[in-house]
């Protein structure tokens, strides 16, 4: 990738703008909130894709994780009203919601007895009878039955809500949810910072400095979590830069984020649906400027269920080294907005082969990218694989 950088920079028509951000990357160096600006209004997509592709590879050559996991999805009724959400029903709303009691949680994970799943994530709806105590007796019977387990739970968006109706701090609720075995913690909520975008999509959930503060305590913890950013709505390309330039800031401080993921807004079924979507090439572009602009941290991950697979597969070449991995056909939070994996699950040999046909080496991962299996050389048998069930992060 070098090579074709060389090729740019020895491009007599590209401008001073663009040169400059690329010799700051061959160096190493970080661009400027305006030059991140520039990378998503002004720069030929080629060029920034070519960045972003240079220190993917730089950092983990060809590499591409995925890993094993399962979702709970405790309830989708919810007290906030989120314009974006095609997932959660109000708590009066009986048509389409849900609410499972431990019993039926603890029956879901048994489910998987038998496969090599390594994470159990829990995230769902904000709903007043699911109290912190409950979650963390949960918490500590998943523990109990299946030790080695590695819990990821909960957006700042429910720890908020729960750990002001048990009257804690963040670092009191925290600590109370680590010691029943809470091992780490999901990016969702962070939607966007900017003050006035959220006030109009998200009012009433917790503030952009509530979510920051949030997951900065459980760095301080060491509690490592993830960052995501909703893209494609009603923000400019300045509130996406922002909000990275606050996560950068953030991970600058505590080096406790595992990755970004940036997630797609999708308009199905939802208070904004006459917005539509936006482009393939804003997605690519998206995800580069992500890569570029987060020079501090490690992985950048895209939901492949929500994205797409042939998209995903593109953006293996935009900076993306993680996809997730295989899903189970219980997962709901974007199969309801109209996502373009209707029926997402994707066996191992499937997901796999899908990373192989873009030449890259497909690597399982545990939730903080420990390499568990390598598949690069790896036969499947015709009948001799699993099916992965993972969620989005």
């Amino acid at each position: 990738m070098r090579r074709s950088l060389d090729l740019f920079l020895n491009n007599p028509q590209l401008d001073a703008t663009s040169r400059s951000i690329a010799e700051k990357v061959l160096n190493e160096e970080r661009i400027t909130f305006d030059e991140g600006v520039y990378l998503y209004d002004k720069a030929e997509l080629s060029f920034v894709g070519a960045l972003a592709n240079y220190i993917r590879e730089k950092r983990h050559g060809d590499k591409t994780y995925f890993n094993r996991n399962f979702h709970l999805e405790p309830t989708n009724l919810c007290i906030f009203t989120c314009k974006f959400c095609s997932y959660s029903r109000l708590l009066k709303q009986k048509e389409d919601g849900w609410f499972l009691t431990e019993e039926q949680m603890m029956d879901e994970v048994k489910k998987y007895d038998d496969k090599p799943v390594t994470e159990v994530h829990i995230v769902g709806g904000v709903h007043p009878k699911l109290s912190l105590k409950f979650f963390g007796e949960l918490i500590k019977k998943i523990k109990a039955y299946r030790p080695e387990l590695h819990i990821k739970a909960f957006t700042a968006v429910e720890y908020d809500y729960m750990f002001r109706k048990a009257k804690m701090n963040y670092q009191e609720g925290l600590q109370y949810l680590k010691e029943c075995g809470l091992d780490s913690i999901p990016g969702g909520g962070a939607e966007i910072f900017d003050e006035a975008v959220r006030n109009e999509i998200c009012a009433d959930k917790c503030s952009s400095d509530q979510w920051l503060d949030l997951h900065r305590t459980a760095h301080q913890m060491g509690i490592p979590s993830n960052a995501t950013m909703l893209y494609g709505h009603v923000e400019k390309s300045h509130h996406r830069v922002d909000h990275m330039q606050r996560l950068r800031a953030l991970q600058d401080e505590t080096k406790c984020f595992n990755t970004f993921i940036p997630l797609k807004f999708r308009s199905g079924n939802n208070e904004m649906s006459h917005l539509g979507e936006t482009t393939i090439i804003d997605d690519l572009r998206t995800y580069a400027v992500g890569r570029i602009y987060l020079d501090n941290f490690a992985h950048v991950k895209a939901y492949w269920p929500m994205i797409g697979r042939q998209t995903a597969q593109l953006l293996l070449q935009y900076g993306v080294d993680d996809i997730d991995g295989t899903i189970d056909d219980t997962t709901k939070i974007y199969s309801m907005a109209g996502a373009e994996e209707q029926s997402p699950v994707m066996s191992t040999r499937e997901i796999v082969e899908l990373i192989k046909a873009v030449d890259r080496h497909p690597i399982e991962r545990d939730t903080v990218y420990n390499e568990i299996n390598d598949y690069k050389d790896h036969v499947f048998e015709d009948d001799g694989f699993i099916e992965l069930p993972v969620l989005y992060s």
